[in-house]
């Protein structure tokens, strides 16, 4: 495997380049995977810290914010290292803040009630966020949302890996979520909904 210097590797980056980012996920994911299911998660959670990291240095690197004072593995580590203690810690205060005052017991979700006025809204105001998504973005995410797999994404989208499909996955579901979240209605329903 071709080794690129920390320079190229963000370049590459800043430049979306498919063998960068491959070669990041090949040299650095295992890393991040190690860290996280040695630390109590699970692959998925690997696999979210690496692309959060991945998400956050892009956009530094697009910001002219991003200053390495390290290698570009450290920094890397050190990074996902910290998010992955940010999700640690709001995992640890969810549970913290639920004090039962009864035993329970799990109900299965079919048993639950169906949605309320507030849901029903959310899920129009995603569905419309959706549909204002670039038609490359609604593609890829459907195609996740039916399970097909990467090596199918990456060949009906015309990527050349699929990693490039993972990434772009990742990139169009964030770009979603940021548009849900700015809307001044979905602020109005989470507010409405977190407890006094």
């Amino acid at each position: 495997m071709i080794h690129y210097s920390d320079e190229a590797i963000l370049e590459g980056l800043r430049l979306r380049s498919d063998y960068i980012i491959n070669f990041t996920y090949k040299e650095f994911y295992p890393l991040i995977k190690f860290l996280v299911t040695d630390n109590g998660g699970a692959e998925e959670d690997a696999e979210d810290i690496f692309q959060d990291g991945i998400v956050t240095l892009y956009n530094k690197i697009i910001l002219n914010q991003l200053v390495l004072t390290s290698s570009f593995k450290t920094y890397m580590y050190s990074l996902c290292r910290n998010l992955w203690l940010q999700k640690l810690n709001k995992r640890k205060a969810i549970f913290d803040k639920l004090k039962d005052v009864e035993e329970y017991i799990d109900i299965p979700k079919d048993m639950l009630q169906e949605a309320t006025i507030e849901e029903t809204e959310m899920q129009r105001i995603i569905q419309m966020h959706f549909l204002s998504l670039p038609d490359d973005c609604q593609r890829v995410l459907k195609l996740f949302i039916k399970k097909t797999p990467l090596p199918e994404i990456a060949g009906i989208m015309g990527f050349k890996t699929d990693n490039y499909a993972k990434t772009r996955k990742y990139l169009c579901k964030q770009d979603l979520k940021k548009r849900v979240a700015d809307d001044p209605r979905s602020i109005k329903l989470l507010n409405y909904e977190k407890p006094n």
